[in-house]
């Protein structure tokens, strides 16, 4: 596991996929979870800095506008994820996985499990919007617990002493519980902070299922679908769906330690699987 240290603060995606993990660990309690303090994890309080004071409802809208017109060149699902592969950094003597090992260590721990081949697919691609590092967005951007703009941000965000320096505190219109929304107005009319989730929902909105959408656009949501937050936003749809938000998400934490998956064994059957879903090529 790598070390984050105020001079090294999440320079790696794996340092944040690590943190996560052990931050979510299963039995862990509400309290400790509010626990993680600055001290401790300096460069993960940086991060939070960061992304707490400049995820503002403008800076969504933008995001939203220059990255979701998709016209950013077409691509196959496997040129998506070897592009993510040149995120790793050779010379890192903390890991020999690449990317897509990453990937494939999640899809297979789904795919032991028994669950339907349109889950096994998202577990393979949930984490290629991440591609997004590599379009020149810093990681508080791209990575971290996902939560709501435009309305007042709920005490299970972590870090949430971080807002105070957010302009969008300034605005009393969005620090109301509801703020720009009405209540139950359903999570597809809610802006999340910007982040790799949204981009890869909007990448494969044409090809999966609603429930792959879902586990896609709400993975990193944890504030809600770990600690219940934000109900009084979601309609029925959301709390049915959100079901398989959490079925997923233990793939997605703790499938990391599992075997180094052998990638010329199975790409056949991805080939196989990417093809039922998606064309050759899709806009990114």
């Amino acid at each position: 596991m790598h070390t984050i240290s105020p001079e090294r603060p999440l320079e790696h995606l794996d340092d944040w996929d690590d943190f996560v993990a052990s931050r979510y660990k299963e039995g862990k309690s509400q309290e400790q979870f509010r626990n993680y303090d600055a001290e401790a994890n300096p460069g993960v309080a940086e991060f939070y800095r960061l992304n707490h004071t400049n995820q503002t409802l403008d800076f969504v809208l933008n995001k939203k506008k220059e990255f979701l017109a998709l016209n950013r060149g077409k691509k196959s699902i496997w040129e998506a994820a070897e592009y993510l592969n040149t995120l790793v950094d050779d010379s890192d003597p903390d890991t020999d996985l690449t990317q897509i090992e990453h990937l494939l260590q999640t899809s297979e721990a789904i795919r032991r499990d028994g669950h339907p081949r349109w889950m096994v697919l998202t577990g393979f691609i949930h984490d290629l919007g991440k591609v997004l590092c590599l379009y020149g967005e810093p990681q508080w951007a791209v990575v971290g617990d996902t939560f709501p703009v435009g309305c007042a941000w709920a005490d299970e965000i972590v870090f949430p002493e971080y807002f105070s320096a957010n302009p969008d505190s300034k605005v009393p219109e969005y620090q109301t519980k509801y703020g720009i929304y009405e209540p139950h107005c359903g999570l597809d009319n809610v802006h999340l902070s910007w982040g790799h989730d949204e981009y890869i929902y909007h990448v494969a909105k044409p090809y999966l299922p609603e429930p792959a959408l879902y586990m896609l656009r709400y993975h990193s949501f944890y504030p809600a679908h770990r600690h219940g937050a934000y109900k009084h936003l979601m309609n029925a749809q959301d709390e049915e769906m959100f079901e398989w938000v959490r079925k997923f998400n233990p793939y997605d934490l703790y499938s990391k330690g599992h075997a180094k998956p052998n990638l010329k064994e199975l790409k056949p059957y991805y080939d196989d699987l990417i093809a039922e879903y998606f064309p050759e090529k899709i806009d990114w």
